[in-house]
């Protein structure tokens, strides 16, 4: 068996609102998957239908070879989740929680303590070890938590938005957590607005919007989606940006991608000798430039051109 998670139209209603709407997915065993898409999309609904805390309205999901509503038993066996929140006891120590965990597993305390303190030292956590979780920074509270997720190695780990308002030294922790991890062969599924976060991680990638998937592939595939050059403007005027707009249109015909920044402005390039005639028309108009440039197209610029606003944009999500 290659894949780890597989889902064939895969739905889910919450009342009148559909929250997923035939989604399938195919996930390769120890590879990270990202699932990307801004608040409401149905990415939480899409994990917990898969760590069989949801039933699904229709379709179907197995998850190492299992069904998730027939062997959900069996699948909560092999796989480990991390939520949005933290889940841990504010109240107790680090190593406290930990010991408390590996307890409800069946360990006995004696190995509950030595798992405890493996972990503690393995994710940068042995001097917060006897501290209070409320203590705790927000990197830290994130570590412990994945830390928590960890005490029985899982085949699969779910990550929901682990790194949703950490700074970023913080956010760099996390994702060498997530590497370590997926090297030592679990397969790991996280969601993510990030889509930084992704590019970084994610062996593949799906994005998903109303519920929906509307692009799959490595990183580079779904830049290639876009195009192979992208034209990237920010201007010094936000004022100037919807003139400059017709310019560009008018010089390259179309490709001009929705942007979330007010100064910026970017297109897609057929010949990257376009770049020169559309600078000109901007200078010969009196548009000033602060910053232009060449390149592949971000994840951003994709997820813009797919869905035509930025992965912050929410929407409601009924979560149950």
């Amino acid at each position: 068996m290659t894949n780890a998670i597989e889902t064939t139209g895969l739905v889910k209603h919450f009342g009148s609102t559909r929250a997923l709407d035939g989604v399938d997915l195919r996930i390769r065993r120890g590879s990270v998957y990202g699932l990307l898409g801004p608040n409401g999309a149905g990415k939480t609904t899409t994990i917990r239908i898969l760590a069989t805390l949801l039933e699904p309205t229709a379709g179907s999901a197995t998850v190492l070879g299992h069904d998730v509503v027939r062997e959900a038993g069996a699948v909560r066996s092999k796989v480990s989740l991390t939520g949005q929140f933290a889940s841990v006891d504010e109240d107790l120590s680090g190593h406290e929680n930990l010991v408390l965990v590996a307890r409800l597993l069946g360990l006995s305390w004696r190995d509950a303590r030595r798992r405890a303190s493996e972990l503690l030292e393995a994710f940068g956590l042995a001097e917060a070890a006897g501290r209070q979780v409320q203590t705790y920074s927000g990197g830290e509270r994130r570590r412990i938590d994945i830390a928590a997720s960890l005490v029985a190695i899982p085949e699969i780990l779910f990550l929901d938005e682990p790194t949703t308002g950490l700074d970023p030294r913080s956010r760099t922790q996390v994702w060498d957590l997530v590497r370590r991890i997926a090297a030592e062969g679990t397969t790991v599924l996280l969601t993510t607005q990030y889509l930084d976060e992704a590019d970084r991680l994610a062996e593949r990638m799906a994005v998903i919007d109303h519920g929906r998937v509307i692009a799959e592939g490595t990183s580079r595939e779904l830049k290639a989606s876009v195009g192979s050059n992208a034209l990237h403007v920010r201007l010094v005027d936000a004022g100037q940006r919807a003139e400059a707009q017709r310019l560009i249109t008018r010089v390259l015909g179309d490709g001009v991608l929705p942007a979330s920044e007010p100064t910026e402005v970017t297109a897609r390039l057929e010949r990257a000798a376009q770049a020169a005639a559309v600078l000109s028309a901007l200078s010969e108009r009196g548009i000033e430039v602060a910053q232009f440039s060449v390149g592949d197209p971000s994840l951003d610029e994709v997820f813009l051109a797919l869905t035509g606003r930025p992965a912050e944009t929410t929407h409601t999500e009924a979560k149950r």
